[in-house]
């Protein structure tokens, strides 16, 4: 069946009517709002956790489900921002975490298990050398900086509308409304919100996502301008813009591309890590870059991150020309976590279910938009996977900007809410799943997306 439009204002009024009930059920979050704004800037604790007119305050969560302060049980499909795929509260890593504690939390000093982890990476990315952080923002910044010091250059190359975490030198020509960016091979350069040094700001340049030939163009002015960039650093599949996937050979030809011309090639991995496959996109592609940064899933609910990279680029590091610091870098709590999750819980075995119960969710949900006939299509990859609401593939991010639908995607989060399913607030509707979600839990996603797509054609 052919897609057919959205009655605009059968969306208002279910919006409306979902946002009322929403309000209802989480009362006791509006009361935590007022007495958390009082002591947090925006009553959080990260202006990504911000949702109007209140955040949903969390209590607890066991495997694939989560608690809110209401008392609303619910399937976890957001899964902090991807970071659980684990499941929460996971036996093996809690035995870890326990066992570590009685031997002392912290001493800014290496341990055994932090040699182990990096040893299981080693193995699953095929990059030789690791060092540690706390976050994929720390990760993202010190791949960089050792791109920079490795290269002699200054000149960062990003995909316009990818996101790399909140320091400067990638909080430029992120997703907004941009109307005019520039020609494919010139894009703008423009801040992510204020603070920026437009400094830090024109040090980056940004081309579109899966146009090689675009990208070529750029590093060749580039070049010509005496501005080769020290690294091209991209998410092999794009998580921000709902999910986008690289094109046939795009990977491969940015790899070719970028030793052409002695450009550090970075795999952000923060959300792809661990997710996609058991070594990434890295794996899932078949392309290895010169360094890859991951965070999220590795710490298995502890804040971790991490850097590989080939034994030239982080020499660097390893003469001690490149300062990669911070007290707590491979924290023992962390990396036993780590461990744990690696050896006994993102198995082989694992990552086949994961496989299965996400093909299974995807398949459902195609069935329902052929069925009522949405402007819509579904990605899965690994435990990752979302619902697009647009009329054709998104690719980039001009088609993003030009075919997204805020209004379909918002009305979704009410419906999976208020139905006992917790995705992701104002954000597009991407999932992550976890080893501990099963049919069940997919077929009560897929069912909550039949009942809303009915009450749009009625």
């Amino acid at each position: 069946m052919p897609q057919t439009p959205i009655d605009r204002r059968r969306v208002h009024e279910l919006t409306e009517r979902e946002q009322k009930r929403l309000a209802d059920r989480t009362r006791e979050s509006d009361a935590m709002y007022q007495r958390a704004r009082s002591v947090l800037s925006g009553g959080v604790a990260s202006s990504y956790q911000v949702r109007e007119p209140w955040p949903i305050y969390l209590v607890d969560g066991s495997g694939p489900h989560v608690r809110d302060v209401s008392g609303n049980q619910m399937w976890d499909f957001h899964n902090g921002f991807g970071s659980m795929i684990q499941g929460h509260a996971h036996p093996a890593i809690g035995r870890a975490i326990a066992d570590r504690y009685s031997l002392g939390t912290h001493f800014a000093a290496p341990t055994e298990d932090a040699v182990i982890v990096a040893e299981e990476l080693q193995r699953r990315w095929g990059l030789p050398q690791w060092r540690y952080t706390n976050s994929g923002s720390e990760a993202t910044m010190d791949a960089i900086r050792i791109a920079r010091a490795y290269t002699g250059r200054d000149t960062v190359l990003k995909i316009f509308g990818g996101y790399h975490g909140h320091h400067d030198a990638v909080m430029v020509s992120i997703p907004g409304e941009h109307d005019d960016i520039g020609a494919p091979d010139h894009l703008a350069s423009l801040p992510y919100g204020a603070g920026i040094p437009s400094a830090t700001v024109n040090l980056t340049v940004a081309v579109p996502y899966n146009d090689v030939e675009a990208t070529e163009r750029c590093i060749e002015r580039l070049v010509e301008e005496g501005r080769t960039p020290a690294c091209f650093i991209l998410e092999p599949v794009v998580m921000n813009m709902r999910i986008i996937p690289p094109a046939d050979g795009y990977l491969e030809a940015v790899r070719t591309l970028t030793r052409r011309h002695g450009i550090v090639l970075i795999f952000d991995e923060v959300k792809t890590g661990l997710c996609v496959a058991a070594g990434g996109a890295t794996e899932r592609f078949g392309v290895v870059p010169d360094l890859v940064t991951l965070a999220k899933a590795l710490g298995g609910g502890l804040p971790m991150g991490a850097i590989g990279g080939s034994e030239d680029v982080m020499s660097v590091v390893e003469s001690g020309a490149v300062f990669q610091v911070g007290t707590y870098n491979g924290n023992p709590l962390a990396t036993a976590a780590a461990r744990a999750s690696l050896q006994q819980v993102l198995t082989p075995d694992a990552y086949t279910r994961l496989e299965e119960v996400n093909r299974r969710l995807t398949n459902a949900c195609d069935e329902v938009i052929k069925k009522y006939a949405l402007p819509a299509y579904t990605v899965g990859l690994g435990a990752k996977g979302c619902v697009t609401f647009s009329p054709r593939p998104i690719t980039d991010f001009r088609s993003f900007h030009a075919h997204r639908d805020t209004e379909l995607s918002q009305l979704f989060w009410l419906y999976t809410f208020n139905r006992g399913i917790y995705t992701t607030p104002n954000r597009d509707q991407e999932w992550t799943l976890s080893v501990a979600h099963d049919e069940e839990a997919v077929d009560s996603y897929a069912a909550v997306f039949e009942e809303m797509a009915a009450a749009l054609r009625s």
